[in-house]
């Protein structure tokens, strides 16, 4: 499903890859608003409701895989509903923080747009292939998952620090690759799905900095 390092096509030149850029960042910040829309309306919606609406949104999410080469309309409307649901299943977390700690949420959305803009940045100037990078990332955001799962159950001193710290450098390296796409692919057809990887990567950064400002 990944054609990112596929070789263009003939006659498609730079325009391509910036109408790419321009319609996928469009897209993230149409998704971006549907979030706080969803964030909104689900503010007070029981814990139940909230992880419900994650599980709808991922399934959202899949779909958006098997129809954007079939209806672009259709894989649209699924990218809507993921951001709307998405910022749904966030609504418990926001308002705990909006009414324990407001500053750590001013804290890290500052901190996550400057740490998206510096590594995307970076992704999208850098001319070394991160395939190789992207699988690395890959299997260590699998290990952050079961290292989050033993958290669980076993209280590791700082563990919640480190979990945070230990996800903003995978998401670093998530975040180059993401847009390194967005410089080398000209099939406009994909920005859904680059939208929707980015606007994931932004959604995690800021989750991540919010763990690390409320134990400041």
């Amino acid at each position: 499903m990944d054609d990112t390092y596929a070789p263009r096509p003939a006659g498609l030149a730079v325009g391509g890859a910036a109408t790419l850029f321009a319609r996928t960042m469009g897209y993230v910040a149409a998704t971006t608003g549907l979030f706080a829309l969803g964030a909104y309306l689900g503010r007070g919606f029981p814990a139940l409701v909230a992880f419900g609406a994650y599980l709808v949104s991922f399934a959202a999410l899949i779909a958006m895989h098997f129809a954007v080469r079939r209806s672009r309309p259709a894989t649209v409307a699924l990218l809507a509903a993921f951001g709307l649901l998405m910022g749904v299943a966030v609504a418990p977390t926001l308002v705990h923080y909006a009414s324990t700690d407001p500053q750590a949420l001013w804290q890290a959305a500052a901190a996550t747009a400057l740490f998206v803009t510096a590594f995307g940045a970076a992704g999208y100037a850098t001319r070394r292939d991160l395939t190789a990078l992207a699988r690395i990332c890959f299997w260590a955001l699998v290990g952050l998952l079961l290292f989050g799962i033993v958290l669980i159950f076993v209280n590791i001193p700082n563990g919640a620090l480190v979990y945070s710290v230990l996800g903003l450098v995978i998401f670093a390296g998530l975040i180059m690759v993401d847009f390194q796409r967005l410089r080398r692919s000209s099939d406009v057809a994909s920005a859904p799905l680059l939208a929707a990887a980015i606007f994931l990567d932004i959604l995690n950064v800021f989750l991540f900095f919010l763990r690390i400002f409320r134990g400041r």
